[in-house]
């Protein structure tokens, strides 16, 4: 697997999430696990923000606890837990329960929402005390052993860095992907992907960077870590921080994605909704556009008809570009084009399909006919074909689409495509791309380097005589002496060419039906 920063605290953060019920069961419990361990992080950080208050005032810590009852606002986030004994950890309130534990745990973490509008709808979503049919989602024993798991490790300012500890969490969160497979796709993309993103996109201090699919919100963490060490490497202490924006459709992702956000030590907004049908980011009655728009939206969504892109209120699916049929890929496409600024860019995920389907076949697609509008405005900077088998609900590769408003003049009209399909590590039960992959992949594609079986630079003419495909695939062959075609590429055409033989037929039948009259 990748390199992680600190193996004992990410061992001890997975550890703790077995402790419910072992390794298999923990992705299930993930509602009550996250949630707790981010507010260890509120309690340990709580405690050591008494502690420097009360060495700098010379008053005791339970003097420190009645100041800030009266002004909330010297601490980032107020805890209302104050031990029998205030010399004792906040934390101890909650590791002390002994009776009806999920339900006195609920009423805390409520009590914390209620005193932080920033926390509310996230730290106080669960109930501890649920049941179904009866029976407790989670008995107070297998609540009190994870509530001892975590108490083992302290995680407050002066133990662990935001970073080391929001890398730890995110660990956490690839876990219980690599054990959910069905819906992990929803809430999680490799941490290696995110970082070639974000590396492309390279971001300014100050800039205004989206998601409007963020999930936990790992892609906008990458971008703010991506500009730290590029401000590190030029010994910059001192520039603004990103403006990070997300919008995410289901609700307990949504909460994932702040606390994921809050224990990396970074601010944002993350709405909740559906940024196709009622995108929240807006000024008056337009929409907000960024600077950077990164994206991993779920692949190949069948839920939106012609009829609700036509009822579009923003402008977002130009009747130049057409309905992209069945599949909304680029539909999102066009969402995000239209979410950037002038000379915005974008990085986004998507089925490799997208790239190609469409192309070759002799009846008019609606998906490639929008991917031909893309290419035919020249909005399209390039094309990442990834390695199989590294995205946690899916073996497909995968492909990352690179658009941007403004190109500079040497790169009108011509699009740069990667093959990096080879440039992956095994790994169990997913591959991933290594540092130096990763920096390959990233530094070739801002360069526009040309590289023998692995880049290329393709002119908007020879797109045209290749149907408007533009996987890597068909332009970069790594085989020697033959050009190698991922399976599951030539089954998204087989598929195609299927269901066009079935219009075929069916259109077939009702000429016949007329003569025959």
């Amino acid at each position: 697997m990748p390199d992680t920063p600190d193996k004992s605290l990410e061992s001890w953060i997975w550890d703790a999430a077995c402790s419910i019920r072992g390794a298999k069961d923990a992705p299930k419990y993930k509602e009550f696990i996250l949630p707790l361990i981010f507010a260890k992080r509120l309690c340990d950080v709580f405690d050591d923000e008494l502690n420097r208050m009360a060495k700098e005032t010379g008053r005791s810590r339970a003097k420190i606890f009645q100041f800030l009852e009266y002004d909330k606002k010297l601490v980032r986030f107020y805890l209302p837990l104050e031990p029998k004994n205030p010399d004792e950890p906040v934390w101890s309130v909650i590791r002390t329960l002994s009776d009806k534990i999920g339900e006195q745990l609920t009423t805390h973490l409520r009590a914390i929402a209620d005193a932080n509008p920033l926390l509310k709808g996230i730290i106080d979503r669960v109930d501890f005390n649920a049941t179904t049919h009866g029976v407790r989602d989670l008995a107070d024993d297998r609540l009190s052993n994870l509530i001892e798991a975590i108490s083992a490790k302290r995680l407050g300012l002066n133990d662990v860095e935001p970073d080391i500890i929001g890398r730890s969490y995110e660990y956490l969160i690839r876990k219980f992907a690599e054990g959910s497979v069905s819906s992990a796709g929803e809430f999680y993309t490799p941490k290696e992907v995110g970082l070639v993103m974000a590396r492309i996109m390279n971001p300014e201090p100050g800039m205004e960077i989206y998601d409007p699919a963020c999930g936990s919100a790992g892609l906008l963490v990458k971008c703010e870590i991506v500009l730290d060490e590029k401000m590190k490497r030029q010994s910059c202490a001192n520039y603004l921080p990103l403006k990070l924006h997300g919008q995410e459709y289901t609700p307990e992702t949504w909460a994932m994605a702040n606390m994921n956000m809050i224990i990396h030590d970074m601010e944002g907004r993350i709405e909740l909704g559906d940024t196709f049908k009622n995108p929240r980011f807006r000024k008056g009655n337009r929409l907000q556009t960024f600077d950077r728009v990164v994206a991993n939206p779920m692949w190949n969504q069948d839920w939106w008809k012609e009829t609700d892109y036509d009822a579009d209120e923003f402008d977002r699916f130009p009747k130049g570009a057409g309905y992209p049929g069945g599949k909304a890929d680029w539909g999102w496409g066009q969402i995000i084009l239209a979410s950037l600024k002038e000379n915005g860019r974008a990085a986004i995920v998507l089925d490799t399909g997208a790239a190609s389907r469409g192309s070759g076949n002799a009846n008019a697609n609606k998906e490639k006919e929008v991917r031909r509008w893309f290419i035919e405005q020249d909005f399209i900077e390039g094309v990442i074909y990834l390695p199989e088998n590294l995205f946690y609900n899916t073996t497909a590769p995968g492909i990352i689409l690179v658009l941007g408003k403004a190109k500079p003049r040497e790169r009108k009209d011509k699009l740069f495509l990667i093959n990096a399909s080879g440039d992956f590590t095994k790994g169990d039960p997913k591959n991933y791309l290594a540092d130096d992959a990763i920096t390959r992949i990233a530094d070739t594609f801002n360069a526009w380097r040309e590289e023998e079986k692995y880049s290329r630079i393709v002119t908007r003419e020879e797109i045209a005589k290749n149907d408007f495909n533009i996987s890597p695939s068909r332009y970069i062959h790594t085989g020697e002496g033959e050009e190698y075609r991922p399976i599951s590429e030539i089954l998204e055409e087989l598929e195609e060419l299927e269901k066009e033989a079935t219009q075929t037929d069916a259109e077939l039948k009702v000429i016949l039906a007329k003569l025959m009259l």
